[in-house]
């Protein structure tokens, strides 16, 4: 078979001179495309590649995100459970405990036992599905380690008097109501 040039030149459409010069042109080019060693891109592989990298990030971040869900679904879970089978009887007293959550005041009605127990810090109270539940500080410390947002932080217990305070040498009576 034939190349093209030589057919072009029997038919006398081409001159042997200007065939030459084609030639000497083409390899001209290769030695140059050689020698700078620039790889011809293919845009349509780059682009396909591209788009490859992109759906493989979207794929990632999309497996963390279902991933964080179903921790969190696992957290919830597990605090739900140690709420469940730690919580104690607020028993029916009728004395009102005031306690801060989320910036407001909540209420809570227990007996004087539970009162104290609360006031010194062996019972904590932990916030479950709208309703305040009564556990023992352990198990609310375990609970804050995987949520720190349900626990209500007990009250501060302060041994010793401030020493700037100006009221410090006065007595605080015993039948004082707030």
């Amino acid at each position: 078979m034939t190349s093209l040039q030589d057919q072009l030149l029997k038919a006398g459409l081409v001159d042997s001179k200007k065939a030459k010069q084609v030639d000497k042109e083409k390899r001209k080019q290769k030695k140059v495309a050689k020698k700078s060693a620039q790889p011809v891109v293919d845009e349509t592989k780059a682009a396909a590649e591209k788009a490859r990298a992109e759906k493989v990030a979207r794929d990632r971040a999309l497996n963390a995100e279902r991933e964080a869900g179903a921790q969190r679904k696992a957290i919830a879970a597990q605090i739900r459970q140690m709420v469940d089978g730690n919580k104690q009887p607020k028993g029916d007293g009728d004395i009102a405990y005031n306690f801060t959550f989320d910036r407001k005041i909540k209420t809570i009605h227990v007996t004087g036992k539970i009162r104290d127990h609360l006031a010194h810090g062996r019972l904590v109270i932990v916030a479950q599905d709208d309703r305040f539940e009564l556990v023992p500080r352990v198990i609310a410390d375990k609970i804050a380690e995987r949520d720190a947002a349900m626990v209500v932080p007990p009250p501060e217990q302060s041994g010793e008097p401030d020493e700037d305070d100006p009221y410090a040498e006065f007595q605080i009576p015993d039948d004082l109501m707030w």
